[in-house]
């Protein structure tokens, strides 16, 4: 098969010497991934393979890489391959299945996508597992932008890859300096010569961002520059490679999230193991690594010892994030993992894992124990009372499990507390928590919402009134605080609280005492106070809506309840545990939520939070007849928008600017984004359409 790139007669070193170097920095980044891909030759030879591929024959890599690749087919499907190298060659892509055979001689029903000379005589084939839980091939490690550019950014080859994901012939780019490809964007000289100017000082550079395509169509690209220098050191040039994340984008920013929650490290835990290696080679590790692992030297001497092998499959997805972070920025940052131990027993890690070189990928790994920190944290769940019961708030996520910490430290003192978060995150339920945890857990918990109630009515449900205090006081009235006296009063949406009724609760609250309404009478109390709000009162006490001085008052044990985005491994426990609740109080025989309902839900990023995941989880209950929860899935789509009913366009525009912010966190520029405008194009709508902060 031949190439589709183009080389330009002056550049002579780059000619010469670039696509070797490009090869290099495409073996770098194919050899990681945990889906099965192949580098074959124009004759169907393996020139290289990932680590999944391995994982799918039983081989080492080495042992596949350099073999025909059907050899690794059953007799009767080797005619088959013969003709795919065909098609190749004429068409540029295939798909379809073949039947492998692994070590073990079973045979292996697998599809796959082929795509030809992403480099001179270089066809990518990737491929999955029938029996395997993935549904289909990623878009991502489907096909491969890889091209060559001169020192000033020229392209100098451009191959079928990069034709096929930029729709962008060679002729048509060899010549042009790479800005042509970003037709749309301000201020690119200057982005790309600081690009350039940092990989030429760096050795590589890595990037993400949208790119449009010819065809104007736009696509999550992710782009490593390598810069290609002579034996003296002399830039001659560039090696870049871009894929296609649109479909990984989004689960990456889920993973970081996620791995971002690293509880805490004992000071007394070390380094415990140093590993260096060359792609999926272990040439170099330390005794306590291989202690860790259970490992002799010998067996690192003799091969026994395969990198891959000590990843349990669940933490794949990880692992090749941090890949991808080494190969964008130099290293990854550090996350939480399993060792499997050469007894098959798991070890708990952190994993900090650096790029000493990318051409030939070289690296080296620290690996911290974490069995020491695990042990400690078994023996304090061990030494809780049982009566300490969290049985309302379901969930086992490690964000979810500080906030019980926290409320097991604070329930048995006296403390104020301060609930933080969103709304639908469960306040309500720790503040009950806290009060089921106190001494004060027989006595009365008094709750009041202070949003529900209007502005002129809230001091006489806070306080009580006196008879005849005001047109209408027939008789008195106790307030909430008396009803809460020896127990716990929880003040909902505190941030909701009149300004000028803060100095009366905060005076109440130092002097454990208070007059009704209309009353004279200092009425003494002991009461524990629990308030939360999901308002920024920091921002509302710069804006001079919330005193400072009761802030700090109620802040004395703040408690941040983590938004349903942030525990997603907490939504499939939630959806059975509401599944069960509504199931049987509706009398229904739901025993199953299908893997694509669970997957759905898994993905949606709730802005309601658990209230929002309650409310839908009943209304499928409602929708189900059967079995089976049905669900609908419409309405968590990505792309599903509410029905806009009566509303005129102007109020649709105002909703959907407003959504775009708050799931960008308010930031302007992410929202623009989202929304497909220029920044000041979203400035100039909000101002327009009324949208403030205090909207989001």
């Amino acid at each position: 098969m031949g190439t589709a790139g183009t080389d330009l007669p002056a550049a002579g070193w780059l000619v010469e010497n670039g696509p070797r170097e490009l090869e290099l920095l495409f073996r770098a980044i194919v050899y990681h991934p945990s889906a099965p891909i192949l580098v074959a030759d124009d004759d169907g030879n393996s020139r290289d393979a990932s680590v999944g591929v391995g994982k799918l024959l039983g081989l080492p890599r080495e042992k596949i890489i350099g073999r025909p690749v059907n050899e690794f087919a059953q007799p009767a499907s080797r005619p088959q391959i013969s003709q795919l190298w065909q098609a190749l060659q004429a068409q540029g892509e295939q798909e379809g299945s073949l039947l492998l055979l692994g070590a073990d001689a079973v045979p292996r029903d697998v599809e796959y996508v082929a795509k030809s000379s992403v480099l001179p005589v270089r066809h990518v084939i990737v491929m999955r597992d029938k029996a395997a839980p993935e549904a289909a091939i990623p878009a991502w490690i489907q096909d491969y932008a890889l091209y060559l550019l001169d020192p000033d950014g020229h392209i100098a080859a451009w191959y079928s890859g990069a034709e096929r994901i930029y729709r962008v012939g060679s002729a048509e780019a060899v010549g042009k300096h790479l800005s042509f490809l970003y037709p749309a964007e301000e201020t690119l000289a200057a982005r790309l010569r600081e690009e350039f100017k940092r990989a030429a000082v760096e050795g590589h550079l890595g990037t993400e961002g949208w790119q449009i395509r010819k065809d104007g169509s736009r696509f999550w690209a992710n782009a490593i520059t390598m810069a290609l220098k002579d034996e003296n050191g002399v830039l001659q040039g560039f090696a870049r490679a871009v894929r296609d994340f649109s479909d990984r984008h989004d689960r990456d920013e889920k993973l970081r999230r996620t791995r971002g929650r690293v509880r805490p490290v004992p000071a007394q835990s070390t380094i415990a193991g140093v590993v260096s290696g060359e792609f999926d080679r272990v040439p170099e590790a330390n005794d306590a690594f291989l202690e860790l692992v259970g490992y002799t030297r010998e067996d690192l001497l003799t091969g026994r010892f395969n990198w891959p092998d000590l990843t349990p499959p669940e933490y794949a997805p990880l692992d090749e994030l941090a890949h991808e972070e080494g190969l964008r920025f130099g290293a990854c940052i550090p996350f939480e993992k399993e060792l499997i131990r050469k007894d098959g027993s798991r070890v708990p890690v952190l994993v900090a894992t650096a790029v000493l070189k990318l051409s030939p990928f070289r690296w080296i790994t620290f690996v911290q124990d974490l069995r020491e920190r695990d042990r400690v944290e078994r023996i304090e769940e061990e030494t809780i009372d049982p009566s300490q019961d969290f049985a309302e708030i379901v969930g086992t996520s490690a964000a979810l499990k500080l906030v019980q910490r926290l409320v097991e430290v604070v329930a048995p003192t006296d403390a104020t507390v301060l609930i933080l978060g969103e709304t639908g995150t469960g306040k309500e339920l720790v503040a009950r928590a806290i009060h089921r945890m106190s001494p004060r857990r027989n006595l009365p918990f008094i709750t009041l919402n202070c949003a529900a109630i209007p502005t002129g009515l809230l001091e006489s449900e806070l306080f009580g009134y006196e008879r005849g205090a005001f047109t209408g006081a027939l008789q008195q009235k106790i307030g909430r605080f008396e009803m809460a006296h020896k127990g716990t009063l929880f003040l909902d949406e505190v941030g909701d609280i009149p300004i000028d009724l803060q100095p009366k609760l905060l005076r109440a609250l130092q002097e454990k005492a208070f007059e009704r309404l209309g009353g004279t009478k200092t009425i003494p109390i002991d009461v524990r106070l629990v308030a939360a709000t999901n308002r920024n009162l920091t921002q509302m006490m710069g804006d001079k809506l919330f005193r400072s001085d009761l802030y700090y008052r109620l802040k004395v044990f703040p408690i941040t309840t983590p938004p349903l985005r942030d525990r997603p491994e907490d939504i499939p426990v939630l959806a059975r545990h509401f599944t069960k609740k509504y199931a049987d109080k509706m009398g229904r025989g739901i025993d199953k939520i299908p893997a694509d309902t669970m997957r759905a839900l898994a993905s949606w990023n709730w802005p309601g939070n658990v209230r929002e995941l309650e409310n839908f989880i009943e209304r499928s209950v409602i929708l189900s007849s059967g079995t089976s929860l049905r669900a609908p899935l419409g309405e968590i789509r990505p792309d599903a928008t509410p029905a806009a009913g009566g509303a005129t366009l102007e109020q649709v525009e105002r909703e959907h600017i407003i959504r775009a912010l708050r799931e960008s966190g308010g930031v302007v520029t992410t929202a623009a984004t989202r929304l497909g405008l220029h920044r000041t194009t979203l400035n100039a709508m909000m101002r327009k359409l009324d949208i403030s902060r205090k909207d989001l």
